[in-house]
């Protein structure tokens, strides 16, 4: 058993199988016999105009389907995942993109218990502007953390050009922030697409903005 599969099984309770499953655009990602979701699709945001010198920081990265995607129009990709982090890492270098991981998690910065398909692990949390320093800026967000974007001050998205975020609703998390959707109805251009095939799972729809 390698280093990666050993520290999977002992640490977060993962297994991996060991095969590769490649995507239509020839993104390739490692497979999982456990009962942790590894997310490959992407679909769900609009990423094409991402800039080639764009900071880019992808909250709640997963398996890699967003970052490992983005880093093919930047080279400035940093990726915030708490659980699934020796997926994602395996990826990136499946995919040979210039990823940078930050095993943590969007939050009030104190260290917390994140829980992923029944999978926990114990990380730091930080909050937004924490993250954006230590990804030195952000021009494009990518957010899906579980509720925990109803955290976000939103003072912290000054200087990020564009958005997409997932937004949760109870069971999955609450508007505890309503001043965050207040903010960018006043700074941003934005829509919200609603698939209700997600709401039994709390999510409202996936956020796309820009900066006005």
């Amino acid at each position: 058993m390698d280093k990666l599969k050993k520290g999977l099984f002992q640490g977060k309770g993962q297994n991996l199988s060991g095969k590769e499953t490649i995507a239509p655009d020839g993104t390739r990602f490692v497979s999982s016999s456990g009962n942790c979701r590894l997310i490959t699709d992407a679909e769900g945001y609009h990423f094409d105009d991402i800039l080639g010198d764009d900071i880019v920081l992808d909250i709640g990265a997963n398996a890699g389907a967003f970052c490992i995607r983005a880093a093919r129009r930047s080279q400035r990709v940093i990726a915030v995942e708490p659980v699934t982090t020796d997926v994602l890492r395996k990826n990136i270098r499946l995919n040979r993109v210039p990823v940078r991981v930050i095993e943590g998690a969007l939050g009030t910065g104190e260290t917390g218990e994140i829980e992923w398909d029944g999978v926990h692990a114990v990380v730091p949390t930080y909050p937004l502007h924490e993250l954006v320093r230590l990804a030195g800026g952000c021009d494009f967000l990518k957010c899906d953390c579980e509720g925990a974007e109803w955290t976000i001050d939103p003072r912290d998205l000054a200087g990020i050009r564009r958005i997409e975020m997932e937004l949760h609703i109870p069971p999955i998390g609450g508007l505890k922030n309503p001043s965050l959707l207040d903010y960018i109805g006043r700074t941003y251009e934005f829509t919200i697409d609603r698939d209700p095939s997600h709401a039994p799972l709390g999510v409202m729809g996936v956020l796309h903005a820009r900066r006005t």
